[in-house]
């Protein structure tokens, strides 16, 4: 993955990126990089027919515009048909799906940047912009969960799934473990 620090000026060639990147990446090809800033970018490459599952961002109102290939997204408002250049603003809370179309889907992710993942309060000398640590043990839950839940948090972000049945990350479209 290309990420770029720089805090003004061309970040980035996002066609270059895609041109560089190895036929079979998915997940995010490209991140914004770079403490101080206040927005989260994403290239993100889903592969032909891959499906992000519903979902809704609770935080954060999210930009997504389609770079190359296609697909769909289904939305509580109907589906819409997503093609190069298209761009579409997605309101916190907005629930929605993706479906890659035949040729795959690689779309860029603005919005602004969320807090870091963690459960309670930073450790102390923990940088703020970091999750806080996992505690050693979590409380047993009394049905339906398995206790761990590793299968629902990505490998390449750190976000956890909401949803049980998740498959693909909601942030970046990484695969998630099985």
């Amino acid at each position: 993955m290309t990420t770029h620090p720089h805090l003004a000026g061309v970040l980035t060639d996002l066609d270059a990126v895609i041109a560089d990147a190895p036929a079979d990446a998915t997940g995010a090809l490209w991140r914004l990089t770079g403490s101080g800033r206040g927005l989260d970018s994403n290239l993100i490459r889903l592969r032909p027919r891959a499906v992000i599952g519903e979902h809704a961002e609770p935080a954060l109102d999210v930009l997504l515009v389609v770079v190359e290939g296609g697909g769909r997204m289904d939305t509580d408002d109907g589906p819409l048909d997503l093609r190069p250049h298209s761009a579409v603003w997605l309101a916190r809370n907005a629930r929605r799906s993706l479906t890659a179309g035949p040729d795959g889907l690689t779309y860029l992710t603005v919005h602004t940047r969320r807090p870091g993942l963690g459960i309670g309060t930073a450790a102390a000398g923990a940088p703020a912009d970091r999750p806080a640590p996992m505690p050693a043990a979590l409380p047993a839950p009394e049905g339906g969960e398995p206790a761990c839940l590793l299968h629902r948090v990505c490998a390449d972000c750190g976000r956890p799934a909401t949803e049980s049945a998740a498959r693909y990350c909601s942030r970046c479209g990484e695969r998630l473990p099985d």
